[in-house]
């Protein structure tokens, strides 16, 4: 059996930058494992596989070790598939999810806008094992689906060498890392960032994701309240870096960014 096979850079500023993300349009679905096999032999942060449902697409991610219940840059990378060589058409596209329920994208000018749930976080308990685990204590620590551990600078966040061992043996799906971008908090000259981030997932075969959606669907609803403001820009701080635009509307947020295309072809299975 031959696949489609695209790779796009999500939440990329230009070629090679970003979140890399396999997309496997199908037209019917695989068998679950042939699915985690392709993801672990692309060996990506996820692999996504949509199949068509009228107007809407179902949709499934995979890391290379297990799937998800949510994931941003894959689903950023999946519509930039479907508006540019299956449906150019389109202004906007639903894929429906188990876990998350209906995800909208639509056109936002030279962007591709997610509409994706809010994860507001709460108040936790400072966890010993993840401050080891980080090697450095966090200002405050919180928690949604994932771990988020509060930080004062931004270089404080490029700093952290986790040990990923560590992270993995953790009680949460991941742990995200944040703080205000420069001088978002003391009225100076934020250089359009309004705070930063980074994502570590060891215990589901990440350790460390380039640019992640997901994420922000809490660190959005945090930096909102925190900030006094509903709209944001955001930069997460991996190797690769990556820049979101984001908006807070209720019980929903936008995680907005722009995708470049890097790989078409096909895969024999």
């Amino acid at each position: 059996m031959r696949i489609p096979l695209y790779q796009i850079d999500a939440f990329a500023e230009r070629p090679l930058t970003g979140n890399p993300a396999a997309v496997c349009p199908l037209e019917a679905w695989l068998p679950d494992d042939v699915m985690q096999a392709i993801a672990a032999e692309n060996n990506l942060s996820e692999t996504a596989f949509f199949v068509a449902e009228g107007e809407c697409y179902r949709l499934r991610w995979f890391t290379p070790s297990t799937e998800i219940d949510l994931c941003g840059h894959a689903t950023l990378a999946a519509a930039y598939v479907v508006f540019r060589w299956l449906r150019p058409e389109r202004t906007s596209i639903t894929f429906q999810t188990e876990a998350a329920g209906p995800l909208t994208v639509a056109r936002d000018g030279d962007l591709l806008a997610l509409d994706f749930p809010s994860r507001p976080p709460e108040p936790c308990a400072m966890s010993e094992p993840l401050v080891a685990g980080l090697g450095q204590r966090p200002a405050a620590l919180l928690a949604a689906r994932d771990y988020l551990a509060i930080y004062d600078s931004a270089d404080e966040i490029a700093r952290l060498m986790p040990d990923f061992a560590a992270l993995a043996a953790l009680d949460r799906f991941a742990v995200i890392v944040t703080a205000p971008g420069p001088g978002a908090e003391g009225g100076g000259e934020t250089g359009g960032v309004d705070f930063v981030s980074r994502f570590f997932a060891p215990a589901r075969g990440v350790d460390e994701d380039p640019v992640t959606g997901s994420s922000h669907c809490t660190l959005i609803p945090y930096w909102a309240a925190r900030l006094g403001k509903t709209r944001l820009e955001a930069r997460q701080l991996s190797r690769r870096g990556g820049a979101l635009s984001c908006a807070l509307d209720g019980d929903r947020v936008t995680i907005a960014g722009r995708a470049m295309p890097y790989l078409e072809g096909m895969i024999t299975v």
